[in-house]
């Protein structure tokens, strides 16, 4: 039944994960949740298969193990990363593992749709905001790849606004002291209990 076929699938991914990260201790599979991003057009954009590491005021936090098995356009990771899924934000955030130049990137997208516990969905509205590792530098990229898609899918003002409301905040955030992007992603909390991300260790522990 439906039920069994939910446990053969997480039981598949938790073996997965072992084997194909092996420098990695699983010690217990967290849920797995499948990550959806469309385009406006509905479109398919990314997807793939993530860890639920827990939840806390700043979101839904998951485990991607290995970012190669996942459907992607044009979007190349080869390592672990963690994804921060907020409540309400027009934006999803991703934390690198050294040695990734890129410390944090972010996507402006939607809101998240949880359409069950096990999917979340989101449309993806190209504008990106990254803090590469050295020297902190902020950047706020694919500016013309918004004006493109604005026009060839026809975005709503309200869509605009809060897509370029989210990345001027995004750029605030990411270059002052703003949590969890100071340092906050790194907290133990962000292991369920009984649960070893299947990631990379993001740097020191925070207090």
């Amino acid at each position: 039944g439906e039920l069994s076929t939910g446990h053969a699938r997480k039981r598949r991914f938790a073996n997965w994960v072992r084997l194909a990260r092996g420098q990695y201790c699983l010690l217990m599979a967290g849920e797995v949740v499948r990550v959806e991003y469309t385009k406006y057009d509905g479109g398919a954009h990314r997807g793939y298969e993530a860890l639920r590491l827990g939840e806390d005021a700043h979101g839904v936090w998951l485990g991607v193990p290995d970012p190669r098995n996942a459907h992607n356009d044009g979007y190349k990771y080869d390592d672990p990363y963690v994804l921060l899924v907020p409540r309400d934000s027009w934006w999803t955030a991703l934390f690198n593992a050294p040695p990734r130049r890129t410390e944090v990137y972010c996507d402006i997208a939607t809101p998240a749709t949880w359409v069950d516990p096990h999917r979340v969905r989101f449309v993806d509205l190209d504008l990106d905001v990254r803090r590469r590792r050295e020297h902190s530098a902020v950047e706020l990229v694919d500016e013309d790849e918004f004006e493109v898609n604005r026009v060839r899918f026809g975005y709503p003002d309200d869509v605009v606004s809060n897509a370029w409301a989210a990345a001027h905040w995004l750029v605030k955030a990411l270059s002052g002291d703003t949590e969890p992007f100071a340092g906050g992603y790194r907290a133990p909390k962000r292991v369920s209990a009984g649960v070893w991300t299947a990631v990379r260790p993001l740097g020191p522990v925070s207090k």
